[in-house]
């Protein structure tokens, strides 16, 4: 039951957090972070940038994650290159939230380091 409860917690908040962080435009430096993020771990990509003007998000998915490991340089590892357009930026975000323990894990760690940056934000 309490862990019911703590993952609606984690998704209630990182739905709130990209409400936020797709209200105003000008946000979206702030927020780039969070969004490539969410973006790399949904699609297991390694690079995503993110055209806010044009709606358009570039990445190269990793194909085979047994031959991929983040400490070593490997240009031998198969990726595939996508361009994707979106109309709604939030509605986009929140589609690429999966819902299984491990990606919970990985939210909870991002709402907890938001949540120190707007501390310190407020705080200075």
């Amino acid at each position: 039951m309490e862990k019911s409860k703590i993952r609606e917690k984690v998704l209630m908040e990182l739905d709130n957090l990209i409400s936020l962080s797709c209200k105003d435009p000008k946000r979206y430096k702030k927020f780039n972070r969070l969004h490539i993020a969410l973006l790399k771990k949904h699609y297991n990509a390694a690079d995503v940038t993110i055209d806010y003007h044009r709606n358009r998000v570039e990445m190269d998915i990793i194909l085979d994650d047994k031959m991929f490991q983040a400490s070593q340089v490997n240009v031998n590892v198969p990726t595939l290159y996508t361009n994707l357009l979106f109309l709604n930026l939030k509605k986009f975000l929140k589609s690429c939230i999966d819902k299984d323990p491990k990606s919970l894990g990985f939210y909870a760690q991002i709402l907890r380091s938001f949540h120190q940056k707007e501390n310190q934000y407020t705080l200075a």
